[in-house]
């Protein structure tokens, strides 16, 4: 058998391995920990036994592959906080009080002012872990800072699963960062402890404040201001909605997030800034540690998101390879920057910006060498669009597959944004840093504010017209996890294709196609059922039933633009939707459900439903109801109050009586198969 050759991209396939273990099973910390001691100390001593012969042995390469697997469950179990002995989550959490430091600042929903917290005591004892902050915006006209430490008397709270079938679970996205409970309160439940920041992320807030501070003394608009935070300091927080959702539907939200784009524009800027130190003596390491300082503390400044850590990390081992002026395979150095980084933040592997970031590298670097010997233009301007035109398309070919599975739509005119931003983005992120320097010195003069505010908002007024064009916006687009994988092994398969054309190469490309088409006809298989769906939305009523891929809808709705209809609608391959307003029975084969609202309509003779859905709070004599209509389940969706559902549940345990509370137990669902 052929040598089994190991490199950094192998062993990084198995340190991913490693931590997708640790994170879906339940190996303890003791047992992770003793095995990987066992597997270095076999492979140190297998090393000091065979010295170089050892390297060309397959054991000896199984035996890393293990040992990095190993180290992979065991950083993942130690970053794990719910582990350590001192975890809030291990002491008592009920009336006492709790003491937290705010760690970062989220973005604002509609209701609350997000934050995530250190917590630090609850009660008088010390407790370690994250959680999350909500401060109702009714309460709060300032925000909190970074390093701010507060006392509170709210307790601890559960963070809701989603109650919707195909809802965004947010509750797992927490965990995947360790927040497990969330605490609401007003500002006035808030006692400030200190506020005075002690760690570089403390200051690096009151740096961005400080500067923000001076910028708000000039005349930039609310949404240049807010673009201008994401573009140079990767403070997305402020940014609205709708510049937002512009952005997203132009295929250019990736220029507001800091990420490889800007950092290598950036590093591209420092090389040039100290390329006169290769002059001194001992140049080279000059100018790579000046160039290494200075993106770590862009970084900080920019707050160590993770967005900002993968790509300072990558380009950092870049900068050094290239100084080091060893000739090196690409690939090895992006794997090797996924190797470090997994290391102090496992669980990156989950992260979205983490997955897309790394996969638009890698087929920038594959794929854009291809296209670009697709057409060879005379003059250099032209050559040098198409060559930024290929780079896009590219990325694009690279993300795709990922971006339908969690966004579910894809921007056609993605390439116009582009190609009209990204020539003139180093120029925009210099010409930013230059006066964000200037603000922070008093020296900035207006007529660069009036410059610079003319092109941040030219770039949004253009990112906004191609967003317009809804017709190059396919929305509402299925992708499933099996049709990821399928479809990047088409990918991959073409560009080997590509690379060299022969049978063996074709037959694998075309076996892909067919696999791709067969997922399609497996979704639309499995879609063919019926349902009966009561959803749970507060102050509104949501009645579906599916049937195949027609869905009929009836709600108080002023809007079918609701997330809640858009994800089943996803989920579920609907491609007919007709609505209707709510109705007071419903034939459900053959059961009946009544429908009773503040009208409290129910006096029907020889009726007797199967179900009774309680809505709008009705004032009710719910045991009267109970004896005259005799259903066999009670259910009381989102538009109740809590008071009269708290009431009816206690009614109904007492006639011992099914009582389906959409707010606890989420949507309630009939299958009619």
């Amino acid at each position: 058998m052929k040598t089994l050759n190991f490199n950094i991209i192998q062993l990084t396939i198995c340190l991913v391995v490693g931590i997708l273990i640790a994170y879906y099973s339940n190996i303890s910390i003791n047992l992770s920990l003793y095995l990987t001691i066992i597997f270095l100390i076999s492979l140190g001593g297998l090393l000091f036994v065979l010295k170089k012969t050892v390297s060309k042995t397959m054991g000896f390469s199984f035996l890393c592959f293990i040992t990095t697997m190993s180290i992979g469950v065991l950083i993942t179990n130690l970053r794990n906080q719910k582990l350590t002995p001192l975890h809030y989550t291990k002491t008592d959490l009920s009336n006492q009080s709790i003491t937290f430091k705010v760690n970062n600042i989220l973005k604002p929903n509609i209701y609350n002012k997000k934050y995530t917290i250190e917590l630090l005591k609850i009660g008088k004892q010390t407790v370690s872990g994250t959680a999350l902050l909500n401060i109702s915006k009714d309460s709060i006209n300032s925000s909190l800072h970074i390093d701010d430490i507060y006392t509170t008397y709210q307790s601890l709270e559960n963070i809701a699963p989603p109650l919707n079938p195909n809802q965004f679970n947010y509750k797992h996205y927490l965990e995947k960062q360790y927040i497990y409970h969330q605490i609401f309160c007003s500002k006035k439940q808030l006692f400030t402890v200190n506020k005075s920041p002690y760690t570089l992320y403390g200051y690096a807030d009151l740096l961005r404040r400080t500067i923000n501070n001076k910028l708000n003394l000039y005349h930039f608009k609310t949404d240049e201001l807010a673009v201008i935070n994401a573009l140079i300091f990767g403070q997305k927080q402020s940014i609205s909605k709708t510049v937002q959702n512009n952005y997203i539907n132009a295929g250019a939200i990736h220029i507001l997030a800091v990420s490889g784009l800007h950092v290598g524009i950036l590093l591209l800027l420092l090389n040039s800034l100290f390329h006169p130190l290769i002059y001194l003596k001992r140049g080279n390491i000059l100018k790579v540690g000046s160039i290494l300082i200075s993106l770590w503390s862009f970084a900080i400044i920019a707050s160590l998101s993770a967005s900002v850590v993968r790509a300072v990390t990558m380009f950092s081992i870049i900068s050094v390879v290239m100084h080091l002026k060893r000739s090196t395979n690409i690939y090895n150095t992006l794997a090797l920057s996924i190797f470090i980084l997994l290391l102090f933040k496992p669980l990156f592997i989950f992260d979205i910006g983490f997955q897309l970031s790394y996969l638009a590298v890698i087929a920038i670097v594959t794929i854009q060498p291809l296209l670009v010997k697709l057409w060879s233009p005379k003059y250099k301007v032209i050559k040098w669009l198409w060559n930024i035109f290929t780079v896009t398309i590219a990325a694009q070919l690279g993300v795709i597959p990922v971006s339908l599975f969690y966004f579910h739509q894809f921007p056609s005119l993605f390439f116009v944004s582009n190609l009209i931003i990204i020539p003139f983005l180093g120029f925009i992120l210099g010409l930013g840093i230059l006066i964000v320097i200037l603000a922070f010195l008093n020296s900035l003069p207006d007529f660069l504010v009036t410059f610079y505010s003319i092109i941040i908002s030219a770039m949004n007024n253009l990112v906004e017209w191609v967003a317009e064009q809804k017709q190059f916006i396919f929305t509402e687009i299925y992708f499933n996890s099996v049709q990821v994988f399928i479809a990047y092994l088409l990918i991959l398969s073409i560009i080997r294709w590509g690379i060299k054309q022969n049978y063996k190469r074709v037959y694998i490309t075309l076996i892909s196609i067919i696999c791709f088409q067969c997922s399609f006809i497996v979704n639309k298989y499995n879609s063919n059922n019926s349902q009966f769906i009561i959803f749970h939305k507060n102050k509104h009523t949501i009645i579906a039933h599916k049937s195949n891929t027609e869905l009929k809808l009836n709600s108080d709705l002023d809007s079918l633009n609701n997330s809640i209809i858009s994800s089943y609608k996803i989920a579920n391959n609907i491609n007919v939707l007709t609505t209707n307003n709510l109705q007071t029975i419903y034939n459900i084969n053959s059961d009946y459900l009544l429908v009773i609202d503040s009208l409290r309509a129910y006096n029907l003779e020889n009726f007797k439903p199967t179900y009774v859905l309680l809505r709008q709070s009705p004032k009710i004599n719910l045991e009267r109801l109970i004896n005259t209509l005799q259903p066999k389940y009670i259910i009381a969706d989102g538009s109740n109050y809590k008071s009269f559902v708290k009431r009816w549940k206690q009614i109904c345990k007492k006639e011992k009586l099914p009582f389906h509370n959409t707010s606890e137990k989420g949507a309630f669902i009939i299958s009619l198969n």
